[in-house]
């Protein structure tokens, strides 16, 4: 089994995270174009001087657009991994099934080829058994953060071209701004995880690990 795997290339091996992050960056770099170019217009719009590339990437535009998106999506990822704990959804190939024991909830053995932390056992091993769900929340609470930096940034900056002054983050924290740029990330990653546990009760995508066999009745629940 071992040689076999290591006769398959590079690609083969890591193609799904290295197209995921590729498509990833692509996508990173063309907001930051684009966004330079609007955050331009509006400033010349209003009378300011146009910034450079560099600056842009310090400003609270940039900051607050590419971390709002960051926190919603890591949201969605520590509470998938966490309400597929304890909840089912009868039919759907993302949940766990109904009655029969699962191997993820199995209590974990300290063998030659299991990770570190198993091995160590103690406090390690318990973080360890919740650590996905852990990085997933510390990444979300630290977009989160860098996301109102980033906003009350962008309005300070707008208060200071429109001769007004400058809010504190507490004060900006009670205004519908920065939360309705909140809500309207966080509606759509909640209906994104509604959406992939409910259609893959009736429908199919042959050869995904996401999708139950093409054949499977609808009332099978897993994969």
């Amino acid at each position: 089994m071992g040689s076999l795997s290591k006769s398959h290339s590079f690609f083969y091996r890591n193609g799904l995270g290295l197209v995921a992050f590729s498509l990833f960056v692509v996508a990173l770099i063309a907001q930051t174009f684009t966004g330079w170019h609007q955050h331009n217009a509006e400033l010349q719009q209003d009378g300011a001087v146009a910034i450079g590339l560099l600056s842009y990437l310090g400003s609270g535009h940039f900051i607050s657009a590419t971390f709002e998106n960051f926190e919603s999506e890591f949201l969605q990822m520590a509470l998938y991994v966490v309400l597929t704990v304890g909840l089912r959804q009868k039919g759907s190939a993302e949940s766990k099934s109904l009655d029969e024991p699962e191997e993820v909830d199995r209590e974990p053995v300290a063998g030659p080829d299991a990770p570190w932390p198993v091995r160590k056992g103690g406090l390690i091993l318990k973080l360890y058994q919740y650590s996905l769900f852990i990085a997933f929340a510390i990444l979300f609470l630290v977009s989160w953060g860098l996301h109102l930096y980033g906003s009350w940034t962008e309005h300070n900056e707008q208060n200071v071209l429109n001769g007004e002054a400058k809010d504190t983050v507490a004060n900006y924290l009670t205004q519908a701004n920065f939360w309705f740029e909140t809500f309207q990330n966080w509606q759509s990653e909640f209906l994104s995880i509604a959406s992939i546990v409910l259609l893959t009760i009736f429908l199919r995508q042959k050869g995904s690990p996401e999708s139950k066999p093409v054949d499977a009745p609808h009332s099978q629940t897993g994969k």
